[in-house]
């Protein structure tokens, strides 16, 4: 294992729904649920589940669009010294700009670092046509964050840097006075890609970027963010529902169910021997497998207390529906919640 750039630990996250200003039953969805993964750097990290398992709520969580409603998310990288810090240095006489890697708490940092942090973690959605502003055009759109970030230098300067990462991700420079409309789905992705990498982050957000595209273009947009990865050693969260796809682009892959991180190995690893059974039942849906269990998903408006995969794994006994099994090492590496794995 490497550096880490990213640590959860006991990641939690609650929201509370009501059906209106007078409800008076409050509802509470447990969306993420005890989530520690760590992302090293230069690292493609795989978060893998099925629609609703809490996958985009802990990458918001992440990239502080949501606060935890407990656990610490941690990053390594190079912040602005906090305000109070910058004050005591002014009247030291010391540097007051950072230059060494410290670990921080996301979510004790100060109103500047925040930004800062914001600037290092970018996340890139899963509809290019509804994040992208129709009515802007591609250069508006990538310098849009740039123009009121720390990293602006100028028109000049952001122009040039513009045409250079929109080569980067496949398209060219005329392409920047166009608008969104006139792109196809491939192509819309890449300029929501780039819009990305112009902040010169250190960490994407990467969610279910490629499930609304052909196959052909999520082979092209896979192998766009390899080259990414390789060129410009940055660190991703890649967030699927296709275990498959997942386990060939991935270095590491942690599998979610019901807000908990279920099992976690490297992708080679868990392609070649998945333990969890919710982890085989994955793979055995992207061989195109028939599964004879007929059960739904439970909701997650309680909070959980024995095994999430209980009412689903024909394994299951009254332990596995009483008490919920820790996260422990199986083998070296490879990480799994369950009673019946040994």
């Amino acid at each position: 294992m490497g550096e880490a750039i990213i640590k959860t630990e006991h990641l939690y996250k609650a929201f509370n729904l009501e059906a209106g200003f007078f409800a008076r039953n409050k509802q509470i969805v447990y969306a993420v649920n005890d989530v520690s993964l760590t992302i090293d750097k230069g690292m493609i990290y795989g978060l893998v589940g099925e629609s609703g398992c809490g996958k985009s709520t802990t990458a918001r969580m992440l990239v502080s669009m949501y606060t935890p409603t407990s656990g610490t998310i941690r990053y390594s990288g190079i912040l602005p010294y906090s305000k109070k810090e910058t004050v005591s240095r002014r009247k030291s006489g010391q540097p007051l700009v950072n230059t060494e890697t410290c670990e921080y708490d996301v979510f004790a940092l100060d109103k500047k670092q925040t930004r800062s942090y914001r600037e290092k973690v970018k996340y890139i959605f899963q509809d290019p046509a509804r994040s992208l502003n129709p009515r802007m055009s591609v250069y508006a759109l990538m310098t849009e964050a740039l123009r009121y970030s720390s990293l602006w230098t100028g028109k000049e300067d952001a122009r040039q840097k513009a045409v250079r990462i929109i080569e980067e991700v496949g398209l060219s420079a005329s392409d920047l006075d166009r608008h969104p409309s006139e792109f196809s789905g491939g192509q819309r992705q890449r300029i929501s890609i780039a819009r990305g990498l112009i902040m010169e982050p250190d960490f994407l957000i990467c969610d279910e970027v490629v499930s609304a595209l052909d196959v052909s273009i999520q082979g092209q947009i896979l192998n766009l963010l390899q080259d990414i990865r390789r060129s410009k050693n940055i660190s991703f969260l890649f967030i699927a529902h296709d275990l498959k796809v997942s386990s060939w682009f991935c270095d590491r892959i942690g599998v979610m169910y019901r807000g908990m991180l279920v099992e976690e190995a490297p992708a080679i690893s868990l392609h070649k021997e998945a333990l969890h059974p919710y982890t085989q039942l994955l793979f055995d849906g992207a061989k195109g497998k028939h599964t004879t269990s007929s059960v739904e998903v439970m909701s997650t408006l309680s909070q959980e207390h024995c095994c999430p995969f209980a009412h689903r794994c024909k394994y299951s006994d009254e332990r596995c529906k009483t008490q919920c099994p820790d996260c422990r090492n199986v083998a070296p590496d490879h990480m799994v919640r369950c009673w019946k794995v040994q």
